[in-house]
C-alpha cells in the first residue's frame, strides 16, 4: 500500500516465500531418514543448507515490479535493446534512465554496470549483457554468462546492497539454450551464496510462464531443500558443475605442476634423494625455456636496445596473444555488422578484402572487439598477396575510424599483413580520409626508420602499400584493378 492507501503495482520481496518454504513435507523429514543418508559417503556438492535456501526466492512476474535494493536489466552492448524485460523496466523508471544510460557509453559482454532507479521501487538497476550463443563458441558463451551473474553479485556486495531481483539474462534473441543458462545462473548463485552469503539477505529469480517450468526443475540439484532431496538430485547433476565459485571449467585449460619435476612419480626411493635427481632433461620443456626479465626487456626496447631479432620475437609474441584471444572470444556482434568480408580475387589472382565503413558505428562498438574480429578474419588471408578495397560511401561522423585504432592496428598485426598487402583502395574518399591516410604513411615510414636507425639497413616492410583513391560506378569492377 502506499501512503494514500491506494494498492501499490509493487512486490516487496520480504513478503514473498522462500525456496526453503515452498516445500515443508521435505523439509519436515524424519530424523531415521537423515541418520540413514548420512551413512552414505556419497553427497552432493550442493548440500543441504536451510540458511541458503532462506535467501533464494523463485516467483513468477515481472522484474521491474520487485521492491529491492537492485533488479538487473539484460540488454546489449549499447545498452538500447528492446526486450520484454527492459522495455518494462524503461517504462516504469521514467525518461530519466534513458539520460542516465548515455553516460555509461555502453557495456561489455559479460560486465555489468549501475544506474539508479528513478521511479521503480528497486533504488538501482544493474544493467549486464549475456552473450550470443552459437554451439561452436559454446565454452566462450558458457564464460560470459557466468560473468554476467558473478559480475552482478560482486557489483551488489560492493555496494552493500541486501537484496537483488535477477531476470532470465539470456534473452531469446541471443538464442542461448534457456535449461543450459539456468544450469550457470543457479550454480553461480549457489556458490556466491556459499561464499559471501553474508552479504545478502535476498537473491529473487523473476521468471515468466515459459521460465518457471525449467527454474522448478533444476531448482532442487543447487538448493535441495532437505537430505532426501539433495540425494534423490545427485544423479541430475551435470558433468561440469564448474569450479569452486561456479566458473565453467576448460580442461585444455588446466595445468599440472608436479611438486617435484625431477622425480619419477613411481619411484620413492629417489624422491628422497631431493636435489640429487639428475633435472637434465628439464630443459626441453617450453615452461623452461622462458626468457628471462620481460620487465627488462621492454625497458630495454625503449631504450632502444634490444636486437631487431629480439624486436620481432617480442612483437611475434604479442600478435599470438591476440590471435588466442580472438579465436577463443564470442565475436558474433562484431561479424554481424558485415563490415569486413572477402569479395573474391582481382586478375593478379590476389584476394580481395573489402572494408564497408559505413557498417563500423565507432561510438557503438568495443574497437578492441573489432581488432580481435580483423585478426580473426585476416590471419590465413594475410599468408599470401592480398588487396584491401576500403568504401567510405556514405560514412558520417559516427563511423570513421579513430587515427589511434589504425595506429594500435598497425603495430600489433604480424609482419605478414604488411608484407603482402599489395595496395589499399579508397572509394569516394573524402579529403580528410586522404589527409589521414598519409599521416598514417607517414608515421609508419619514420617509426621504421627510428627503430631500426642503428641496424645500418633498409626497414622492412616500412614503406607503406601504394594507395589508390577512386571513385567507381557500379559498371566498374574492383577485380580489374592490378597496379
Amino acid at each position: 500500500m502506499d501512503p494514500l492507501g491506494a494498492p501499490s503495482q509493487f512486490v516487496d520481496v520480504d513478503e514473498l516465500p522462500s525456496w526453503g518454504d515452498s516445500c515443508r513435507d521435505e523439509l519436515n523429514s524424519s530424523d531415521t531418514t537423515a541418520e540413514i543418508f548420512q551413512e552414505d559417503t556419497v553427497r552432493s556438492p550442493f548440500l543441504y543448507n536451510k540458511d541458503i535456501n532462506g535467501k533464494v526466492v523463485l516467483w513468477k512476474g515481472d522484474v521491474a515490479l520487485l521492491n529491492c535494493t537492485a533488479i538487473v536489466n539484460t540488454s546489449n552492448e549499447s545498452l538500447t535493446d528492446k526486450n520484454p524485460v527492459s522495455e518494462s523496466i524503461f517504462m516504469l523508471a521514467g525518461p530519466d534512465l534513458k539520460e542516465d544510460l548515455q553516460k555509461l557509453k555502453g557495456c561489455r559482454t559479460g560486465e555489468a554496470k549501475l544506474t539508479k532507479g528513478f521511479n521503480l521501487a528497486a533504488r538501482f538497476i544493474i544493467h549486464t549483457v549475456g552473450p550470443k550463443y552459437k554451439s561452436r563458441y559454446r565454452t566462450a558463451a558458457e564464460s560470459s554468462l557466468y560473468s554476467c551473474y558473478r559480475n552482478v553479485l560482486q557489483l551488489a556486495k560492493e555496494q552493500s546492497m541486501s537484496s537483488v531481483g535477477f531476470c532470465v539474462i539470456n534473452s531469446a534473441k541471443r538464442g542461448y539454450p534457456l535449461e543450459d543458462a539456468t544450469h550457470i545462473a543457479l550454480r553461480t548463485v549457489r556458490r556466491f551464496l556459499e561464499i559471501h552469503g553474508e552479504t545478502i539477505e535476498k537473491v529473487v529469480f523473476a521468471v515468466s510462464d515459459l521460465e518457471e517450468a525449467t527454474y522448478q526443475k533444476l531448482l532442487p540439484l543447487y538448493f535441495p531443500r532437505s537430505l532426501k532431496e539433495e540425494n534423490r538430485s545427485l544423479p541430475y547433476l551435470p558433468a561440469d558443475i564448474g569450479n569452486a565459485e561456479g566458473e565453467p571449467v576448460v580442461p585444455e585449460r588446466q595445468i599440472r605442476i608436479s611438486e617435484k619435476p625431477g622425480a619419477p612419480e613411481d619411484n620413492q626411493e629417489e624422491e628422497d634423494e631431493g636435489l640429487g635427481v639428475d633435472l637434465s632433461f628439464i630443459g626441453s620443456h617450453a615452461f623452461a625455456r622462458m626468457e628471462g626479465d620481460i620487465d627488462k626487456q621492454r625497458k630495454l626496447i625503449l631504450q632502444g636496445q634490444l636486437s631487431e631479432a629480439a624486436l620481432q620475437k617480442q612483437h611475434q609474441r604479442n600478435y599470438n596473444r591476440w590471435l588466442c584471444q580472438a579465436r577463443s572470444e564470442d565475436l558474433s556482434d562484431i561479424a554481424s555488422l558485415k563490415a569486413l568480408y572477402q569479395t573474391g580475387v582481382d586478375n593478379c589472382g590476389r584476394t580481395v578484402m573489402v572494408v564497408v565503413g559505413r557498417n563500423i558505428p565507432v561510438t557503438l562498438i568495443d574497437m578492441d572487439k573489432a581488432l580481435l574480429y580483423f585478426i580473426h578474419v585476416m590471419d590465413h588471408i594475410a599468408v599470401k598477396e592480398y588487396v584491401l578495397v576500403y568504401f567510405h560511401t556514405l560514412t558520417s561522423e559516427y563511423n570513421h575510424l579513430d587515427s589511434d585504432f589504425l595506429k594500435k592496428l598497425y603495430d600489433v598485426v604480424d609482419v605478414k599483413y604488411k608484407r603482402n598487402l599489395k595496395a589499399v583502395y579508397f572509394v569516394h574518399p573524402t579529403f580528410r580520409s586522404k589527409v589521414q591516410y598519409f599521416s598514417l604513411c607517414v608515421n609508419m615510414v619514420f617509426y621504421h626508420l627510428f627503430c631500426l636507425r642503428t641496424e645500418g639497413q633498409n626497414p622492412p616492410c616500412g614503406q607503406p602499400p601504394p594507395a589508390v583513391f577512386c571513385h567507381i560506378t557500379r559498371t566498374d569492377r574492383l577485380s580489374s584493378f592490378c597496379p
